[in-house]
């Protein structure tokens, strides 16, 4: 049978718009898990483990809620008791891994499909610096290559960032190419936009030690960029924004238009 799972290897780009202008790309790599996947994975491959130790792996906890619930079974919850579909399948997470024992990604996107391969939903996790996490869970009206959803901002990311924005996703789904794409915007004009783009390779032990050695440990590289761009949006004296609380919930259900806390 076809392993659904791989590598990504490509680069995130993040262009801010507005009287202080910044830009930014970096190399970086990402795995595409089927979740039904991961224990086969972890025992064919050396290199990726499932809530061990090793150069790379997949903690339970490092997603979802942060609990040790399986992922899966967080997800199909989620969907159900919100009535989003009952009837998912399947689950692929598109995140980095946790390497060499540490983890931290911006953003993770679960796409959510039901026994035909259609999408029913895609789920997209966002992680600040500051430890919070939060979801936003997006049912999908129109199955294409290209999908196109759009919500309110409600979790506080950057402390350079409005709150009142809107974000657009245009995602082109999983193949040969995958790409992210989010326009934040508060108006016709985008205050920001962010557009992740890579290329599918095998996931295998070669694969993994050739992106490991060409970029590194990606997650602490991520981690280390986000503090640098930092300093230097904090030199161009861009004004900081107070942090709200975090939503309680764990995730916000977008429905027609409209927002409903889970």
């Amino acid at each position: 049978m076809t392993r659904r799972s791989a590598l990504y290897v490509g680069s995130v780009m993040h262009r801010r718009f507005g009287a202080r202008r910044h830009h930014f790309r970096y190399r970086a790599f990402w795995l595409l898990l089927d979740l039904d996947e991961v224990p086969e994975l972890a025992r064919s491959t050396r290199l990726f483990s499932c809530n061990q130790l090793n150069l790379l792996s997949l903690h339970d906890r490092d997603h979802g809620d942060g609990s040790d619930t399986s992922i899966r079974s967080q997800i199909t919850a989620l969907l159900r008791d919100n009535g989003v579909d009952a009837a998912v399948a399947r689950v692929e997470l598109f995140c980095m891994p946790r390497t060499l024992g540490y983890v931290f990604n911006p953003l993770s996107v679960y796409f959510c499909r039901r026994p035909d391969d259609t999408l029913a939903a895609i789920i997209y996790q966002v992680h600040n610096t500051f430890g919070e996490r939060h979801s936003y869970v997006i049912p999908v009206e129109e199955n294409g290559r290209v999908v196109r959803q759009q919500c309110q901002k409600l979790f506080y990311v950057s402390p350079f960032m409005d709150m009142n924005l809107r974000y657009d996703f245009r995602l082109t789904q999983p193949g040969d190419h995958i790409s992210v794409a989010i326009r934040a915007s508060n108006g016709p004009r985008p205050a920001m936009v962010a557009v992740l783009s890579a290329e599918r390779r095998k996931l295998s032990d070669a694969a993994l030690l050739n992106a490991l050695v060409s970029m590194g440990a990606v997650t602490l590289k991520v981690k280390a960029a986000i503090h640098w761009e930092a300093l230097r949006l904090w030199l161009k004296r861009v004004r900081l924004r107070p942090r709200p609380a975090a939503p309680a919930p764990i995730a916000t259900v977008v429905r027609n238009g409209g927002l409903r806390s889970s």
